[in-house]
């Protein structure tokens, strides 16, 4: 039976190849290497205070549409901020490590000055600080919209499909919003700032992605991506068609022909950016004079994105 032939008769599913997420899609167009550290040796990192600022203000404004319509206000949304910054830090104590121990100033050595896709700088900053700026974009998302006037469909909204080829494709969605005439907008929320001109496509990447999964799962490309960036309250839009989504199929089944070139030859090439100097494995970093541990022996069709929490996206 063809792989095409497969996909139609639900009683023989596609065997899956492998799967991608479009951080770890975004991990590897960044650093072949950096895809090895996370997907394959799953080497620890440290929490940074960029992407877990990313993680808090994003439960709060998924946690924001529990509430009542007319209560959606910007008070009642900063209210949330203090329970929701206790439940990461009970789900995951090492969250307090980000900004040193009581008397030190800022994060110290365990600091993280990447700040994500804004680029704001974390270095010496303490908790109040970091607090106060996800405070500034909580109310920031309130200049851009008017959640009282709106009913997601989906809230950090798990979506996974098999491609023709076996890949497997999964991601959360920020949110799903359908119209009453059944138009489906893909909103995802950025605590950095909008990116420039030359930059947009690989941001709209992770969102073409999204409407990828949707249209093969359902058959409708949705209306609207939109990327809403609470850094500088800018909002990029984008209406995709199905020429955007199978580029971007085409896009991603390359990506991961390429990722199983490099768990064939071992071949992890490091590729050297700006990033470089927020990488937590910098010291192993062949561009920096270190050694990478060797390759554990791990099937390619198991790989799979790192179980657990990711902060990478919220940014």
């Amino acid at each position: 039976m063809t792989t095409t032939e497969a996909a139609a008769d639900p009683s023989s599913p596609i065997p899956v190849i492998g799967s991608l997420s479009p951080s770890r899609a975004g991990d590897f167009m960044t650093c072949p290497l950096l895809y090895r550290f996370r997907v394959i040796d799953r080497l620890p990192e440290r929490p940074s205070p960029a992407a877990v600022r990313g993680t808090l203000v994003h439960a709060v404004l998924e946690r924001l549409f529990d509430l009542p319509a007319a209560e959606r206000t910007a008070p009642a949304a900063l209210a949330l901020l203090g329970p929701q910054w206790e439940r990461l830090l009970a789900d995951e104590p090492a969250l307090a490590t980000m900004f040193g121990q009581p008397g030190e100033d800022g994060a110290g050595e365990g600091g993280d000055g990447a700040g994500g896709e804004g680029g704001q700088a974390t270095d010496g900053q303490g908790e109040a600080e970091w607090l106060g700026q996800a405070r500034e974009m909580v109310e920031r998302y309130f200049t851009l919209e008017d959640p009282r006037r709106l009913e997601p469909a989906d809230r950090e909204l798990f979506v996974e499909t098999v491609l023709e080829s076996g890949l497997k494709l999964r991601g959360y969605i920020d949110r799903v919003d359908v119209a009453p005439s059944g138009d489906v907008r893909v909103v995802d929320y950025k605590t950095g700032t909008a990116p420039r001109a030359d930059f947009e496509a690989r941001a709209l990447f992770q969102m073409k992605f999204y409407a990828l999964v949707l249209w093969r799962l359902h058959g409708r490309v949705p209306r609207l991506l939109q990327l809403m960036y609470l850094g500088n309250g800018e909002i990029l839009r984008y209406a995709p068609d199905e020429a955007d989504l199978l580029a971007t199929e085409r896009k991603v089944e390359a990506l991961w022909r390429a990722i199983r070139r490099a768990m064939d030859t071992g071949e992890w090439r490091p590729r050297k950016s700006r990033l470089c100097d927020w990488c937590d494995h910098k010291e192993l970093c062949p561009s920096f004079g270190g050694t990478p541990p060797p390759l554990p022996e791990v099937p390619a069709a198991a790989v799979a994105p790192v179980p657990g929490p990711d902060f990478s996206d919220d940014v």
